[in-house]
């Protein structure tokens, strides 16, 4: 394969490659956050929209992706940044948020603590993400924003 090759395959929408509908979670922890948050639901969904399109702020590695999402009102500028465990596939989890104004990023032990448990997250069966979506571990949002692909 050529550089050019290379490139043109780079260039191509991770959204338009991927064909998996799209689920998406929050850990009890996160929902916790986005209460105290002006965020919304949409906002994270839109967020999920934005990283499959390809526009990534970070990625940070074993399955963790960092996205600056604008609170109402406020712009990027007083924006929240939030972690998501994500294969780019049909999964994604929100697992981690902080204000910009709370501190700039998380630390290397924090992040390998996020790193395996999107690991984990992204290995559950359907049976035992049923269980973890029961007991309230997790909520599945974005339920009117599947995948154009489907």
């Amino acid at each position: 394969m050529t550089s050019l090759e290379d490139g043109l395959l780079l260039a191509i929408a991770l959204g338009d490659t991927l064909h998996a509908p799209r689920r998406v979670f929050m850990t009890k922890t996160f929902g916790r956050w986005l209460r105290k948050t002006t965020l919304a639901e949409q906002d994270l969904c839109e967020a999920v929209a934005q990283i499959a399109a390809g526009l990534v702020d970070a990625k940070l590695g074993g399955c963790v992706f960092k996205k600056r999402i604008a609170a109402s009102g406020r712009g990027k500028r007083g924006s929240a940044r939030v972690l998501i465990g994500t294969n780019l596939g049909g999964r994604w989890f929100f697992l981690y948020g902080f204000e910009k104004n709370e501190r700039s990023n998380v630390d290397a032990r924090e992040l390998g603590a996020l790193q395996k448990l999107a690991g984990v997250l992204l290995k559950l069966d359907a049976s035992r993400l049923s269980i973890e979506l029961e007991c309230g571990n997790l909520q599945e949002i974005c339920h009117e924003t599947q995948s154009h692909t489907q």
